[in-house]
């Protein structure tokens, strides 16, 4: 099912987003994050580009299992590095795999690589999926409420997010960020700017140690004083640590379901005690907002 068909049927989606295992593993070390996610009912599953720069090589892997497994996948597409010749490629295995829905980003720069002579922008992979499947996919965009780290401001990047939207993306998942305001503010000025599209709340639960300096560094994100607080008094015990990331994730869903966002993109870095755990805390929350 296209995805945009389902945003027709609810009022707000629940989804999960997890990553390929590294090229040299195995898929069965995935196999089972997926059938335990897939036990939770979201509305899809998103699976990002293969790690260690080999890029869209088991995106289309990965989503096929997930859709072996009753979940419709939301493929990533990177295009910083690639030709049109492996796009097409990557777009025929979904596309023979029943696979129509897909995520159109820029990607990382790789240091060393080429880049792609065929995609700048996000926006050129958005209007060359949609010229080469002639409608058959439904192409999602990332967004950032903070505004992407190489923009010289929120007022540019939304601009580009425009043309993005009018290449044909159908919907939008944010990157994640910690204080719900940005992403009120953010969803308010998109509006005046003439994005219609539904727009996923992307939330990241900080829950090991491991993980936070590393995706502070990487997204750029502001960190509101609640979240240093906790980072601070539980950094090195891990058992508190979980139980509060997880506890302040659940926060930040709950407000945004109140406030009638269009859906939640739960970044649970495979980690499915923690997917288990919110799902468990926003079932009835999510329930009452789709039955209004």
């Amino acid at each position: 099912m296209l995805i945009s068909d389902l945003f027709k049927k609810k009022k707000s989606l629940y989804s999960f987003e997890i990553f390929p295992p590294k090229p040299s593993a195995d898929i069965s070390s995935v196999a089972g994050t997926i059938e335990k996610l897939a036990a939770l009912a979201p509305d899809y599953i998103s699976v990002t580009c293969s790690a260690g720069g080999t890029g869209n090589a088991r995106t289309a892997e990965i989503a096929k299992l997930i859709r072996q497994n009753g979940v419709e996948p939301l493929a990533h597409l990177t295009c910083i590095h690639a030709s049109k010749a492996d796009i097409s490629r990557t777009l025929a295995e979904l596309s023979e795999s029943g696979i129509a829905n897909v995520l159109a980003l820029r990607g990382d720069r790789i240091e060393g690589a080429a880049e792609s002579a065929d995609f700048a922008h996000a926006s050129d992979l958005v209007r060359f999926i949609g010229q080469w499947g002639g409608g058959k996919f439904d192409i999602a965009g990332a967004c950032y409420p903070e505004g992407h780290p190489e923009s010289p401001d929120l007022l540019d990047d939304i601009r580009n997010l425009k043309k993005k939207v009018d290449a044909g993306v159908t919907h939008l998942n944010t990157q994640l960020f910690f204080d719900n305001e940005d992403f009120f503010r953010f969803r308010d000025m998109i509006a005046l700017a003439g994005i219609e599209v539904p727009v996923q709340a992307g939330i990241m639960p900080l829950v090991k140690k491991a993980h936070i300096d590393r995706i502070i560094a990487l997204s750029g994100a502001k960190i509101p004083a609640k979240i240093s607080r906790m980072i601070a008094r539980f950094y090195d015990r891990p058992e508190a640590l979980m139980d509060a990331g997880i506890a302040y994730a659940v926060s930040q869903i709950a407000d945004l379901l109140s406030a009638g966002v269009a859906g939640i993109h739960l970044y649970v870095m495979n980690n499915t005690y923690v997917a288990e755990r919110i799902t468990e805390s926003v079932r009835g929350i999510l329930k009452a907002v789709n039955k209004d």
